[in-house]
């Protein structure tokens, strides 16, 4: 197998904000503004996707373009969704640095990859004006990634392969056999795959479980397999070639797999 020269790792569930909460409340608010109603698990389904993706996902779900559809008495249009997309960014900025805690053993694991001489790339579906809020708390923290590509940096984001492209060529390593993708989220993963990347998946950590560390160790291991089980499998059907608990465990994977 070909050994790793970089590891390309997203944010939010994957490297900060165990559990994936930052986006969560303002999705559902943002669309409050709009007289619409929804809950947070229709906030999740699209997570991993540009912004503005996400909302014009979210709003062709059945059940809100139906209740869009009446409120408003039209379809869902794009237009609607730039009108929410313009709400929801400043409010994620306002929260997105309360939201910047590293994953337990995510630090580790960049001072482990970094000894061995990976370069460390990452993408995102926030916006750059959000990860500028998300920027100096990693960094307090001691998370400085060697490059960032947003969802609004190139003409078209995930599941797209530019933003793995954009790293590659940010980095200096190629070829993709040689960089991996680690992230929480189907679109997240498609990004590394259709570069042509290996992928790790990060299960309990991200959005599809969405607990705490602290919701998480207040249960026993009989209420935790079934999330890990429901959150690896959306993963492994995304086309992961691996699947982890959370980023702390990625540098035991690579020593089983010799790739670095």
């Amino acid at each position: 197998m070909t050994k790793l020269k970089a590891v390309v790792f997203d944010w939010a569930g994957t490297m900060v904000d165990f559990g994936s909460f930052a986006p969560m409340g303002v999705f559902v608010e943002a669309f409050k503004r709009f007289e619409i109603e929804t809950s947070i698990d229709e906030a999740r389904a699209p997570m991993g996707l540009p912004k503005w993706d996400h909302i014009n996902a979210m709003l062709h779900q059945p059940r809100i373009a139906e209740a869009w559809q009446a409120r408003h008495g039209h379809a869902p249009a794009d237009t609607d969704v730039d009108r929410i997309y313009e709400v929801f960014v400043p409010m994620n900025e306002a929260v997105a640095a309360q939201y910047a805690d590293l994953v337990p053993g995510a630090l580790a694991t960049v001072q482990a990859l970094r000894a061995r001489g990976l370069k460390i790339g990452s993408t995102t579906g926030y916006t750059r004006s959000i990860m500028q809020r998300v920027l100096p708390g990693a960094a307090k923290q001691g998370y400085e990634p060697d490059n960032l590509v947003c969802s609004d940096d190139l003409i078209e984001g995930r599941p797209g392969p530019l933003g793995m492209y954009k790293c590659m060529v940010d980095l200096g390593v190629y070829p993709p056999a040689a960089v991996l993708k680690v992230d929480d989220t189907e679109p997240g993963i498609a990004e590394g795959l259709a570069a042509g990347c290996p992928t790790v998946g990060v299960a309990l950590s991200g959005n599809y479980v969405g607990k705490t560390p602290a919701e998480l160790a207040a249960m026993s291991a009989t209420e935790i397999a079934p999330l890990r089980e429901a959150a690896a499998a959306k993963l492994r059907s995304a086309g992961a070639d691996h699947v982890i608990d959370s980023v702390a465990e990625l540098p035991a994977l690579l020593d089983r797999l010799n790739l670095w």
